[in-house]
């Protein structure tokens, strides 16, 4: 469900307070915040967000033109790959950037009369998506304007054809004319913003691409191929089910989830001190995050915390938990009681009691008292380390987040020791 988002006159105060309000003319008449919050086609001399940052100053009147590029407003020797590395580089090494690149992009996306430039610029948003997230301050703002285009392709087509019109009426008697498009070449703008909406709720919460290496081009592209294709990573069971259904018909279990828990296996990881505690190199993690979302396992891995780290972000990024919220209230009542905490399993929609019964499977395994013997890792650890990623508390109370978690880690603890799992063996 779509969270309601803040109402239009909110958004406006909003941008009264933070926008850095520009003028034009030799009287440097102020320019309206409709103006500033349209597209437009000429440079800007200074940021749009109001902020005493020098470096940010400068760095946000050369990002203008990046968007520019990108969108296909302005010409460039770049590709549009290497225009979108610099300017998602630019914003993932610089935080005070990354307000004034999704303000830039909302400008350039408002009553803008070429379909393809439009198109583009929600693209560029997606793409950014993908490794940052906007400030708390902004969140709120960014996510109100996304809401207004969830179900806008109508309207779009009649602003567009309204503002062409307003154009011709007042150039009807030059020829200069910027080149209209007003086809619908590609996705729809509903499309770009739906993926908007869902990918800034999660990259609010996870924070967007971590570690020291800085984005490459490689990665550019796959955030650009998931608006279509969606990623094994952050999607339902039901549509990884679905897209893995050309490639492996046959399979019950997601791919994703039997191929990276056979790994962790295949690299001693049962075997190896702290195990899903210790975290595998997170550079490391993203490298192999990029080449399963191709269904592509690299052989020269040899470090089983890698696939263990991914494992776990699978897990804790899939749209909804492996345990659907509608039963989390009763997993937490039957956090002692083995019986009824094996009764809730049987209780699951069938693909998620497989896919839970599977990873219990896999835990069960670790749980070997010959194997927890190197791994430090017995099973109330292994409870610890995998409930987050399996039970969501919608709670925003600290002390019942508090209180629950020990309850998640008590009933995932019931599950390893007591639910017969032997069906799963050979299953995938």
């Amino acid at each position: 469900t779509l969270r309601k988002p803040i109402s239009q006159s909110s958004m406006a105060d909003w941008a009264s307070k933070n926008l850095n309000m520009h003028t034009q003319g030799i009287f440097r008449r102020r320019i309206s915040i409709s103006n500033m919050l349209s597209w437009n086609g000429g440079s800007i001399k200074k940021p749009m967000l109001i902020t005493s940052n020098r470096t940010i100053k400068k760095e946000a009147c050369e990002m203008f033109k990046l968007v520019q590029s990108y969108m296909g407003d302005r010409q460039t020797r770049m590709d549009r790959n290497h225009v979108a590395l610099v300017t998602v580089t630019k914003c993932w090494s610089m935080q005070g950037l990354r307000d004034e690149l999704y303000i830039q992009l909302i400008r350039q996306t408002t009553d803008n009369t070429c379909y393809r430039s439009l198109a583009w610029g929600w693209e560029l948003m997606a793409i950014s998506l993908a490794f940052f997230s906007p400030s708390p301050k902004f969140q709120s703002y960014l996510e109100g304007y996304i809401y207004r285009h969830l179900d806008s392709d109508e309207n779009i087509a009649q602003r567009i054809k309204e503002l062409v019109d307003l154009k011709n009426k007042k150039n009807s008697k030059s020829r200069k004319k910027r080149k209209q498009n007003t086809e619908d070449e590609g996705l729809p703008i509903s499309t770009y913003a739906k993926y908007c909406y869902r990918k800034l709720q999660k990259v609010a919460v996870t924070g967007g691409k971590k570690g020291l290496r800085k984005p490459t081009v490689e990665e550019i592209t796959h955030a650009r191929n998931a608006i279509v294709t969606p990623s094994l990573f952050g999607s339902s069971l039901e549509e990884i089910m679905l897209r893995q259904q050309d490639m492996y018909p046959g399979n019950k279990l997601p791919w994703v989830q039997t191929q990276l828990s056979q790994q962790v296996l295949a690299l001693g990881g049962e075997q190896t001190e702290g195990i899903f505690r210790i975290p595998g190199d997170i550079d490391e993690v993203n490298a192999l995050k990029l080449q399963v979302d191709q269904w592509r396992i690299p052989s020269s891995l040899s470090d089983p915390n890698i696939p263990a780290s991914l494992l776990k972000l699978w897990y804790r990024e899939l749209e909804e938990p492996v345990i659907p919220q509608q039963f989390y209230k009763e997993c937490i009542s039957n956090y002692e009681n083995p019986d009824a905490a094996v009764a809730v399993v049987q209780l699951l929609p069938e693909l998620n009691r497989l896919v839970l019964c599977y990873l219990i499977h896999f835990l069960q395994i670790f749980a070997q008292p010959s194997n927890v013997g190197r791994t430090k890792m017995d099973v109330n650890n292994l409870a610890m380390v995998m409930a987050p990623n399996c039970l969501r508390c919608q709670s925003d109370d600290p002390r019942i987040i508090f209180e629950n978690t020990r309850k998640e880690m008590s009933f995932l603890r019931m599950l390893i020791v007591h639910l017969d799992t032997s069906f799963i063996k050979g299953l995938v």
